[in-house]
């Protein structure tokens, strides 16, 4: 299953966002992947592509996390799937 995580880093905290990461990298758990990702010009906001089998893998990460950041998990698919999936409905 693919999610879009939308990252809120909280006011002030990109540069401590960035040094965690540079010290202990991305701390992902096991069977939870990165695919990519985009930070705004701002440095208010990261939106990420991770995949998984369940949200708890997500949330297993963001618990590391939510101290400096806010975090919207959003289940979603490809375009390729959603145009299979509402297919049937165009006649």
């Amino acid at each position: 299953m693919l999610f879009m995580i939308i990252e809120k880093f909280k006011q002030g905290k990109a540069p401590d966002v960035y040094r965690r990461f540079r010290e202990k990298g991305r701390m992902a758990p096991e069977g939870l992947l990165y695919h990519s990702s985009w930070v705004d010009l701002e440095f208010q906001r990261c939106f990420q592509v991770m995949e998984a089998e369940s949200e708890e893998k997500v949330h297993a990460w963001t618990a590391k996390w939510e101290d400096l950041v806010d975090f919207e998990i959003i289940p979603v698919r490809t375009s390729a799937e959603a145009s299979a999936a509402i297919a049937p409905q165009l006649g």
